[in-house]
Order: structure tokens, then sequence, then C-alpha cells
């Protein structure tokens, strides 16, 4: 447990800034995430360098398809989060209300990368499974320490994030996926979320677009709640009227689980009829997710529609650009970091988590 940085204090009581809830908090209290504290009129993090999940994973898998394609992101979740999405595959640690985990100190993240780099091309560190701006003090100090040797520092988003949580991730934040759903609709948000509104995602969106950190945006597609193609053309075009030539989206393929297992898994021609839309509001860069083998899990040359970075899966298997331009017509596409065919194209545990204690934290 460590105070938090984002947090004020009004009277008697703790306001947490660290996402748009601003949770205001009396002694003893527990923010809606269920991993910030308020001890003595102090916030703290009880989840600090408490982690439920520790792999290897492609980049391709975040998804970042733009950002040093090939590479392989060292990837930590823990539990709890901000959200509380009836459609969440990882329900069962963000949803979880315990604040336990293994430990690592952020040091020993830096240390486990420059150790696996000696076999596998490492180019990040990602905080990703549940939301990370949660222990956004914790990413700040691993972030510290990474800068040193070279090592990005990503994450994934739902975007749901206060002024001063945006000013704070703007400091070390190299590349970020924002997580929307249900092509951004306000009804969605408000029945499978429990969020008012969009709004606060977009500002997310606009203002680390105005910070020239590499964006790139989700939106997974629920079956009759959530597939309005009307939504779909309004979340594209407020898409690219803020990020413009640089708009990169990746649509997703839903399967049901947790409180919506009663809905079917997206249509692949519900799927195809939205990046025809994105595509018709100008965006360049639109993939289809979850779905093995698709022709839109590629990266295509706008100027001359030819592949410059072939993918079955999370596998990049070709690639066609020299630097960030393509190879047969010399267009210069927003990709950022080296680009290679990929090592892994799965997910591996580290060994280091089975050499840990679990820890809980108990209040009181």
């Amino acid at each position: 447990m460590k105070e938090a940085i984002l947090y004020k204090i009004e009277k008697n009581r703790v306001i947490c800034t660290a996402c748009a809830r601003y949770c205001k908090l009396l002694p003893n209290q527990i923010g809606f995430c269920g991993v910030r504290i308020n001890k003595d009129n102090k916030l703290y993090l009880a989840n600090y360098g408490l982690f439920c999940s520790a792999n290897l994973d492609p980049i391709e898998k975040k998804p970042f398809f733009h950002f040093y394609i090939g590479s392989i992101a060292l990837s930590f979740g823990t539990f709890g989060c901000n959200w509380a999405c009836k459609y969440c595959c990882n329900y069962d640690i963000s949803q979880r209300r315990k604040v336990e985990g293994f430990e690592f100190l952020p040091n020993e993240i830096v240390e486990i990368v420059e150790k696996y780099r000696k076999l596998y091309n490492i180019s990040s560190i990602c905080f990703t499974y549940n939301e990370p701006t949660i222990y956004a003090e914790f990413i700040y100090d691993v972030a510290k320490i990474a800068k040193k040797e070279k090592i990005k520092i990503i994450f994934i988003t739902n975007g749901y994030l206060s002024d001063e949580s945006i000013d704070f991730f703007s400091k070390f934040a190299n590349a970020i996926t924002i997580d929307f759903k249900g092509n951004g609709n306000n009804e969605f948000a408000r029945n499978y979320i429990s969020i008012p509104s969009y709004e606060t995602v977009f500002n997310t969106l606009e203002e680390f677009s105005k910070k020239k950190i590499h964006l790139e945006i989700t939106d997974l597609i629920i079956p009759r709640v959530g597939d309005n193609l009307e939504d779909c053309r309004k979340l594209c075009k407020k898409i690219y009227d803020l990020m413009g030539e640089k708009s990169i989206i990746h649509f997703l393929r839903f399967f049901p689980t947790y409180k919506m297992l009663d809905f079917p898994s997206t249509p692949l021609e519900t799927l195809e009829k939205h990046s025809e839309i994105a595509f018709e509001e100008g965006i360049n860069f639109v993939y289809i997710g979850n779905v093995l083998g698709h022709k839109l899990e590629n990266t295509y040359c706008p100027q001359c529609k030819k592949i410059v970075v072939k993918r079955y899966g999370f596998r990049v298997e070709e690639v066609n650009l020299k630097g960030n331009k393509c190879v047969y017509c010399n267009y210069k596409l927003p990709i950022k970091g080296k680009s290679q065919i990929s090592q892994i194209d799965y997910p591996i545990v580290i060994k280091e988590i089975e050499h840990k204690d679990y820890k809980v934290v108990k209040f009181g």
C-alpha cells in the first residue's frame, strides 16, 4: 500500500482524481474501483505492486498494429475497475473486489524486461487486462525506471480519465489503446457499463491526440444493443475529426460472456459493414479483430493498396516497410518503431510469478 498522487482533500473527505468518477471518500471508504482507499484523510493505492497476471504478449494482442510491429510486450494486470461492464471477458479480475496478488516492485519489472530481452524482442511494458488508471501511480514509478533503459510504456484503457489523470499519464505514456464499446452509444453506456455517457471518453481521446501520443481505437460490437450503424458512422466521423490521417480503428467481435451469455457472437457481416463505414468516413487503417484469418487483419498501404504488414491472428508473417514507408510506393504510414516478423503469436506466462508469495490486503 502506498499513498496516491491523484487526489485532493475537501473538508473531511478525500476526492480521488484518478478517473472521471471523482469518488468522494470518507475515512476508511474505498472507491468504486475497489483499490483506492481513504486512510486517515490520505488516499492510498491498496493494490500497489500486486498483480494476478504477468505475461509476454505479442503486441498485436493489445491490439497495437502500428507501434513496434511484431514486438513483444511484458504485460501485467491486477484486480478492480472503474467500470462495471456486463460483457467483460476479464470479469473474474476486473469485477473482483479483493485486493490481492503477486507482488512486483517497479525495479523488478524493469529487471524482468532486461532478463527476457536476451531471448525476446521486448519493446515495451504494457498494463492491461483490467483498467490501468486505477493504479496510475505504480505505472508512473515503473516508467521512471523504464525510460532510463529505453523501454516503452503502453497501456489499454476504457478512456474514462479525469483531466488530472490525462495530464499525469501524458508525462510518460508512449502508446495507448482506447477501448470503445457499442459504437460509443450513450444509452449503451448507461445500461451495460454504468457510466452516464461517452463524453469523457471522447475528451480523453481528444486530449491524448493533442499531446501526440500514439493512439489506436478499438470498438467492441455487441449484437442487438451495440451494433447500430448510424452510431458507428458518428463514432468514425468523430475519431477522424480528432485524429485525421493517423486514425486507426479495430472492430472487435463479441463472444457471449459474464452477464451477456444470452447474446450471440457478432456476425461477420456486421463487422464488415462497420469497416465499410469507417473507410467511407476517411479512416485508412481499419481492422477486424477476433476473426482469425480475415483480410482486415492486414495493414494496407492507402496509396497503392498493397499489403505492407501481413498478419494471421497475433502473428506478423510479412513486413513490406522501409522504416514507416511502403516499399512499393514510398507512402509514409503512421507507424512508430521498428517493424518485424513475430517471434511469438501467443501469451507466455513469465516464470517469475511462480516464485512469488500471494499477498492479500485486509482492511480494518
